[in-house]
């Protein structure tokens, strides 16, 4: 039994790879979050999608404050162990009716982490159904290790580089992972996973949380910035600061330049690749 999720959710994870939902934030929580987001799209006239959702837990003491919960970490330090960085985050925005969707990819890819234990916690602060296009994933597909990708550069998939599995592996059976607010689904790095259109009347947005442990290093030339978010920090990577003053200069100062190291080890881990 570990501290959040029980011994058959620990035993299902390294068997399969993920565990979901897991209980994080009540609705309305998850609500208040929501409201937040909005509110600061609504301010810059742009919505927190595709090149401009990487790592919102350095503007905004909110998403900050749920890299930190223990409702999460909780969950983490029952996979990775007590010694825990957020490595990135992303801000997963679908639309209603909206097109966009994810190809069949390995959270992985391009990392470049070394040993490659991350895992993803993705947190729904609104309803995710598969007909919003809940995250649908290859069961066990973990244990083939990282696959070869290409990239496929088109609007309407939502990774940066439109990364995709690009060599056979087994899809004949897959399992989806609805979650309802407030709830979070949890999966290995080299899961093999995709999502699909939202083709309901709401709008589905996630955050995914990237934790590593501290003892992770990152290949790259590029030295990378992380947030030490639980037990000691190993010094493998520039330590982030939490924000103080939601979007204030300092904070986007931060931010710019933790995203911009970012990129850059991500160009370099696809020229490498």
């Amino acid at each position: 039994m570990g501290k959040k999720l029980s011994q058959d959710q620990i035993e299902h994870y390294k068997e399969k790879g993920y565990v979901s939902p897991v209980d994080a934030f009540t609705r309305e929580q998850a609500a208040g979050y929501l409201k937040e987001l909005e509110s600061f799209e609504a301010s810059q006239g742009r919505q927190l999608t595709k090149g401009f959702n990487f790592k919102p837990h350095l503007l905004f003491p909110w998403v900050d404050s749920i890299a930190r919960s223990p409702a999460v970490l909780d969950a983490v330090e029952d996979i990775l162990g007590p010694d825990i960085l957020l490595f990135h985050l992303s801000v997963w925005p679908k639309n209603a009716h909206d097109s966009a969707f994810i190809n069949w990819h390995q959270d992985a890819t391009y990392f470049g982490l070394a040993p490659s234990t991350q895992l993803t916690v993705w947190v729904a602060l609104s309803d995710a159904p598969v007909e919003a296009g809940c995250m649908e994933v290859v069961p066990g597909s973990q244990k083939l290790g990282q696959l070869h990708h290409g990239q496929n550069h088109t609007d309407n998939i939502l990774l940066s580089k439109g990364q995709t599995v690009d060599v056979p592996f087994d899809k004949s059976h897959t399992e989806f992972m609805p979650v309802s607010a407030g709830q979070m689904s949890l999966h290995d790095t080299f899961l093999v996973h995709a999502s699909g259109p939202n083709t309901t009347d709401h709008r589905r947005v996630g955050l995914g949380f990237s934790f590593i442990p501290a003892s992770s290093r990152c290949t790259s030339k590029t030295r990378l910035t992380a947030s030490l978010v639980r037990g000691k920090d190993h010094g493998n990577f520039d330590l982030e600061t939490p924000p103080v003053v939601a979007n204030g200069e300092a904070e986007r100062a931060l931010h710019a330049e933790a995203v911009r190291r970012f990129r850059a080890s991500n160009d370099e881990q696809a020229a490498a690749y």
